[in-house]
């Protein structure tokens, strides 16, 4: 007898998306499951068949095929041949309990899963908090951290000098401890060998049967220029180590970099406030102001605003992939003195005698607008 077109079998169309496959699937696994079906043939069939469309519709580059070749494109994937990726059904862990411990799709597709083989070992984390100036020069630092490496006494086997890990009498190896649920075989893992398949009878004393052990390890770290707070660095092989041969896992450096007293970053761009005398506004002129590795001089034209913008091009963070530097941004601010000498007073107040408050645009002339106050009273009323 023929297989059902997988998209029958699920009840979508060709165009659908992921997700309405995923939920299609998800409705026939729940009425078709056989605890809902005690005994019922046909429910368990349908339950399989649903599975088997889900397991190569769920797959892009499986689903591609049978789009272009029919079930001849997937007959690895499909019933019998052992070609099912048990990680599509991730998220089902509702429906059939926790996919790790299961072993019924071996079982109902011919797959099977290795059971305490090469690990790769954990990835770590290390959060490096630098200056803002070793942000922007690079640096290159030592860190020190904790991590489980392979065992130098045993070589990692975790079995003491003479002796071998043996096969586990209980599972015979497997690993697994096998027992009917419905249709489906569940396998857990061996509480002897705990999931392993092998018994260490004489445990290495260096490393008590682990075949790791914990050491602190001084790593040096390159940071590139430019580099921002909440970016990573990467640092593959430098995690902890596998297990039964397994490669190791990988060190992620999280660096956090200092505020800067001056200098605030946006992207690869720097903003500096400069507080400057009003004179200065108004008269225009010349002053330096600070870069992160130097000054520069800048022109301040009369009537220049308080919070007017001048841009250094080139003058910001370097870019941390390498392509040129930001640019500084230098924002003027009045600076109003808290304490006048007498004579400071005095010419102040001869200048204000000269400029009437109301009567003041924008560029410091007087303006044949209305003044500032009765404008007020017009919008108001």
């Amino acid at each position: 007898m023929s297989k059902r077109d997988y998209y029958e079998v699920l009840g979508v169309g060709r165009d659908a998306t992921d997700q309405q496959i995923k939920s299609a699937y998800r409705k026939l696994a729940l009425k078709f499951h056989p605890d809902r079906n005690p005994g019922d043939k046909t429910a368990e069939e349908r339950f399989k068949e649903a599975a088997e469309a889900y397991a190569v519709l769920a797959d892009a580059q499986k689903r591609d095929l049978y789009n272009r070749f029919g079930h001849a494109g997937v007959s690895g994937a499909g019933a019998g041949a052992g070609g099912v990726d048990p990680t599509v059904f991730a998220g089902f862990e509702d429906i059939f309990g926790s996919l790790g411990d299961l072993f019924g799709f071996g079982d109902v597709f011919g797959g099977r899963r290795r059971r305490g083989g090469p690990q790769r070992g954990a990835d770590l984390r290390y959060d490096l908090e630098i200056a803002f100036e070793e942000a922007y020069d690079g640096a290159e630092t030592t860190i020190q951290i904790p991590r489980e490496e392979t065992c130098e006494t045993c070589k990692g086997s975790g079995a003491a000098a003479g002796s071998s890990a043996e096969v586990c009498q209980q599972c015979r190896g497997s690993g697994q401890l096998r027992f009917q649920q419905g249709f489906l075989t569940v396998a857990r893992p061996c509480p002897n060998c705990r999931g392993t398949g092998r018994v260490i009878s004489k445990p290495c004393q260096a490393c008590r049967g682990a075949g790791r052990i914990a050491r602190e390890r001084k790593i040096t770290v390159k940071v590139p220029p430019g580099i921002a707070t909440g970016q990573r660095l990467r640092l593959y092989g430098e995690g902890e180590h596998g297990s039964a041969g397994g490669p190791p896992g990988d060190l992620y450096v999280v660096v956090h970099v200092q505020e800067h007293a001056v200098f605030q970053r946006e992207g690869d761009d720097l903003y500096a406030e400069l507080p400057v005398t009003f004179p200065l506004l108004a008269l225009g002129g010349e002053i330096r102001v600070p870069t992160v590795k130097s000054e520069e001089e800048i022109k301040v034209p009369a009537g220049t605003q308080p919070g007017a913008r001048f841009k250094l091009r080139g003058k910001g963070m370097p870019n941390v992939s390498g392509r040129g530097h930001g640019d500084l941004y230098v924002i003027v601010r009045a600076a109003v003195p808290k304490k006048l000498t007498r004579e400071q007073r005095h010419l102040l107040e001869e200048l204000a005698k000269t400029m009437p408050q109301d009567s003041i645009d924008r560029d410091g002339d007087e303006s044949s607008e209305k003044p500032f106050f009765e404008k007020v009273k017009d919008i108001f009323g």
